[in-house]
C-alpha cells in the first residue's frame, strides 16, 4: 500500500463511524405524532390575525389609527388574549395553538395566495401540485373500507386537486349539508338485490375487456369502483346530520357549523382529510375579503367562527376523538393594521396567523411574535413549508421524503421542518 493509498483508507475508516451514527440517527429525529385525522377549517377572503387571534392594541378606522377593530380578551393560557368575539373559544386556548408567524412571498392576490396555502407551493408551469387534502389521502388511506380518503365541503377548485398524484387521491364534494354529495346515492327503486346485479353484470364485462394501457384509464376504472362503495346505504348516512341530537345541531350554529358537524360524523365514518369551507359571504356580503364596509359586519364572521370552532372542540373531546383529530385553520394571506379608505382593510401575506387545535400536539395558545402591530415576524416565524411539515408530522408521515411525479422527485414539503415545541 502506497502512502496516497494509506491516507485514503485510513481517513474513511476515520469517517465510516460518524457516517454510521448519522444514518441510525436520521429516522429517530423525525418527529412523529399520533393524529388520525384531519379538519382543515378554510377561511377564503383573508381572516384578519390582528382582529381574531393575534390582537394589539386597538385603533380606530374613523381616525385612520392602525391596530386592532376589538377589544382583546383573556384565555386559559397565561398572556395569551383573542377578540373579544372569540370568547366562546378563550377557554379552550390550552387545546389550541395560535401559530402568529405564518409567512409567505407570493403576491397577495387571492388565487395564488390559495394555491399556495393549499399546496405549499407557487404556481408551476411544469408540475401540477397536489393539495395537502391529497398528500394526505395518498399517504394515509382512509381509515375503513368504504369510504373515501378526502372530502371537501365546499366548491371545487383546481387547488383542492390530487395534481401529478392522480384521481386516486381526489376528492369527494359537497356544497349542501342537507342533500349530500349530488350524484351519489341510488336512484329510488334500485336497492340492494338489483343494485349487485348491475354490479355483477359491469365485472362479467370488464372481465372480457383487455387491460387499460392508459393509466388515466385505470384511475377511472378506480373512480367508478369508489363511487359503488361510497353509494351505499351505511356512508350516505354520515349525511343524515338530523340523526344528531338537537342541542348538539344548535351548539354549532347555522350552515358553517352544521358542515363541521358533519366534519366529525366523517371522521367517525373514517375519512382522513375533511376541508370545510366558511365562505358565507350573505353574513357581511364580503366574506373574510374586508375592504371597505364589509369590516363593519366582520364580527358575525367571527362569532360563527367561534360558535363552530369550540363546539367541534368539544364535541371531539367528549368522544374521545380529539387527540386524534387535528383541527386546522387556514387563509390565504392575513391583515394590516391599517385601515382603508373605506375602513376595512388590505391583504397582508408577510405574517398572518393559522391555527392547530387537538391532534395530540402539545399546545401553548400561540406560537411564535408578530410585531407590535403584526406587520412583522418579531421572533420564531413559520413557512408554510413548515407549517404544512408541522400537520404531516402531526399524522405520522414523513415529511422530508419525497413523492414522485413521473420519475422525478418532488419534496412532499418542499424542505419544511415542523414546529418542534408541539411535539413531544
Amino acid at each position: 500500500m502506497n502512502r496516497r493509498d494509506f491516507l485514503t483508507a485510513t481517513a474513511s475508516a476515520a469517517l465510516l463511524p460518524a457516517f454510521a451514527r448519522g444514518a441510525a440517527a436520521a429516522p429517530s429525529a423525525l418527529l412523529k405524532g399520533k393524529a388520525e385525522h384531519v379538519i382543515s377549517i378554510w377561511l377564503g377572503g383573508g381572516m384578519g390575525q390582528i382582529d381574531t387571534f393575534d390582537p394589539k392594541r386597538r385603533g380606530d378606522p374613523a381616525k385612520k389609527l392602525a391596530g386592532s377593530l376589538y377589544a382583546t380578551i383573556p384565555t386559559a393560557v397565561r398572556d395569551v388574549g383573542v377578540c373579544e368575539h372569540l370568547h366562546r373559544t378563550a377557554p379552550l386556548m390550552d387545546r389550541v395553538t395560535a401559530v402568529r408567524t405564518v409567512h409567505h412571498d407570493v403576491i397577495d392576490e387571492h388565487a395564488a395566495a390559495t394555491n399556495r396555502m393549499h399546496t405549499g407551493r407557487i404556481v408551476s408551469g411544469t408540475v401540477v401540485y397536489p393539495s395537502l387534502g391529497s398528500t394526505i389521502a395518498h399517504e394515509r388511506r382512509a381509515a375503513t373500507d368504504g369510504v373515501p380518503p378526502y372530502v371537501l365541503i365546499g366548491y371545487p377548485n383546481v387547488t383542492r386537486g390530487p395534481g401529478f398524484l392522480g384521481a386516486k387521491a381526489g376528492y369527494l364534494y359537497l356544497t349542501d349539508t342537507s342533500q349530500g354529495p349530488a350524484g351519489l346515492s341510488r336512484p329510488e327503486g334500485i336497492g340492494e338485490p338489483r343494485q349487485a346485479r348491475r354490479e355483477a353484470l359491469l365485472a362479467g364485462l370488464r372481465a372480457g375487456a383487455p387491460r387499460p394501457a392508459d393509466a388515466r384509464l385505470g384511475d377511472y376504472e378506480a373512480a367508478i369502483d369508489q363511487s359503488l362503495k361510497l353509494g351505499s346505504p351505511e356512508f350516505t348516512r354520515s349525511f343524515k346530520l338530523g340523526e344528531e341530537k338537537a342541542a348538539l345541531r344548535e351548539s354549532y350554529g347555522g350552515e358553517f357549523g352544521q358542515r363541521c358537524l358533519l366534519a366529525r360524523r366523517l371522521v367517525e365514518r373514517g375519512v382522513r382529510f375533511i376541508e370545510v369551507s366558511h365562505n358565507l359571504n350573505f353574513i357581511n356580503g364580503t366574506g373574510w375579503d374586508v375592504h371597505n364596509a364589509g369590516i363593519k359586519e366582520q364580527h358575525g364572521l367571527i362569532n360563527d367562527l367561534d360558535l363552530a370552532f369550540s363546539a367541534l372542540i368539544r364535541d371531539l373531546e367528549q368522544r374521545r376523538l380529539l387527540d386524534k383529530t387535528l383541527i386546522v385553520i387556514t387563509s390565504e394571506f392575513g391583515r394590516p393594521p391599517e385601515f382603508d379608505s373605506g375602513g376595512g382593510r388590505g391583504h397582508q401575506g408577510r405574517v398572518f396567523t393559522c391555527v392547530l387545535a387537538g391532534g395530540g400536539l402539545r399546545h401553548r395558545g400561540a406560537y411564535g411574535e408578530s410585531d407590535e402591530l403584526s406587520k412583522k415576524v418579531a421572533r420564531d416565524p413559520v413557512s408554510v413549508p413548515d407549517f404544512f411539515a408541522t400537520i404531516h408530522a402531526a399524522m405520522g408521515i414523513d415529511y422530508t421524503k419525497n413523492l414522485f411525479d413521473g420519475d422525478r422527485p418532488v419534496p412532499i414539503t418542499d424542505g419544511g421542518k415542523p414546529i418542534a415545541a408541539l411535539f413531544g
